[in-house]
């Protein structure tokens, strides 16, 4: 064979600015017999024949030639008398790959706490390990020449996606974690994700080992409507409603507010425009305080909220004698009077609850009966004189 020579020897290795590359192709598929493959600590060389993996080198310095590693054989070129052998061989990186970065959005999900629908998103990075080289060639990368990892590391930022917005939802949901202090649940939500991802990634020899600089966030539009959402309930709380946080918005903020063309109204002032317009001269009134929230910013998250003060039992004034008895009585249980609707025992009148005089007689209420004062008898008649 012309140019060939039976003592030749060559090296063939990973070129050192391909090192950091998960798989590398070998580009000739004429390999010479007694050739060095040089398979570093971090590698495992791989060799396959029509799709198919037919050997795999460990690390070290090995000689190709089929007397030492007999699976060649089944490469050997006839037409070269065995001096070469016809097979694609490729170096896969066993190490961790770190600073792949991922992110995207999640999907829309309702706020447990708000209920508002808002949208999520997720930023980070990851870090992957080829543990099983052969199904990532055969199920992933194929016979294609992988110039660079995006090949592999894009298609794993797709699977952490799909995951995400599967699991993460369902965690919201099932658990009502509060969109705002989901920062809390990352650990867990980190954990989760790694193992869901490394289900999937098994099939193709692939494994998340760890996240970094994992994060979940609201896009801008929704956190600007959810930190609003927990301004207008924490204010609500201290000014004892709504009602009353409208209504010194509008106090406080009307000239600003509308100076700017409303630019800068926010939602409890335009409640306070619509709703309570006629009211700001009149006093406002107190309201119940609105019941704790739960595990919302601002909105009495796990604090203290005041019991709502027991209502006044209702009573009942005694319109004969005026002792106050609670409500719901026939009769007082001072003067033993009846509680219904009074009358003037002077002249039957109905009088107004809490009336001291009658309005059709003037009589006193309570004061006995006036006594009738019987006619005077006529004179008698002068004696009939005699005669």
């Amino acid at each position: 064979m012309p140019g060939f020579f039976p003592g030749a020897r060559e090296n063939i290795a990973v070129p050192d600015d391909r090192k950091g590359q998960i798989v590398f192709k070998w580009p000739d598929h004429e390999i010479r017999r007694f050739t060095h493959a040089i398979v570093a600590p971090d590698e495992l060389a791989v060799f396959m024949y029509q799709g198919q993996v037919k050997g795999t080198l460990p690390p070290g310095r090995h000689s190709i030639d089929a007397t030492e590693l007999p699976f060649l054989g089944i490469f050997a070129d006839a037409l070269s008398g065995g001096n070469l052998y016809r097979s694609e061989l490729y170096f896969v990186g066993n190490r961790e790959f770190t600073q792949n970065r991922f992110g995207g959005k999640i999907d829309s999900v309702q706020d447990p706490v708000s209920t508002l629908i808002v949208s999520l998103r997720v930023f980070g990075d990851y870090s992957l390990k080829v543990i099983e080289p052969a199904s990532l060639l055969v199920n992933l990368v194929g016979t294609v020449d992988v110039t660079d990892n995006t090949a592999v590391t894009n298609w794993v930022a797709e699977q952490l996606l799909k995951v995400l917005r599967t699991d993460v939802t369902k965690q919201i949901v099932r658990n009502g974690w509060p969109i705002l202090g989901l920062a809390a649940y990352t650990e867990d939500i980190e954990k989760a994700i790694i193992e869901l991802a490394n289900q999937q990634l098994a099939t193709y020899g692939l494994t998340v080992a760890r996240m970094g600089n994992f994060t979940i966030s609201l896009d801008d539009e929704s956190q600007k409507r959810l930190e609003q959402f927990s301004k207008d309930t924490a204010y609500s709380r201290l000014a004892g409603s709504f009602q009353g946080y409208a209504a010194g918005e509008m106090a406080l903020g009307a000239g600003q507010g509308m100076a700017q063309g409303g630019g800068a109204v926010s939602p409890a002032f335009m409640a306070a425009g619509f709703g309570l317009g006629g009211q700001m001269a009149q006093p406002v009134q107190a309201a119940p305080a609105p019941p704790a929230g739960t595990g919302f910013p601002g909105g009495a998250g796990g604090g203290y909220a005041p019991p709502a003060p027991a209502p006044a039992a209702a009573t009942v004034q005694c319109p004969k004698c005026q002792a106050v008895s609670p409500a719901g009585g026939r009769f007082c249980p001072s003067c033993g009077g009846p509680l219904g609707a009074a009358h003037c025992t002077g002249c039957g009148a109905e009088l107004a609850p809490g009336a001291r005089f009658c309005a059709g007689c003037g009589q006193a209420v309570g004061a006995a009966p006036a006594t009738p004062v019987a006619p005077a008898a006529p004179p008698a008649p002068p004696p009939l004189s005699a005669g």
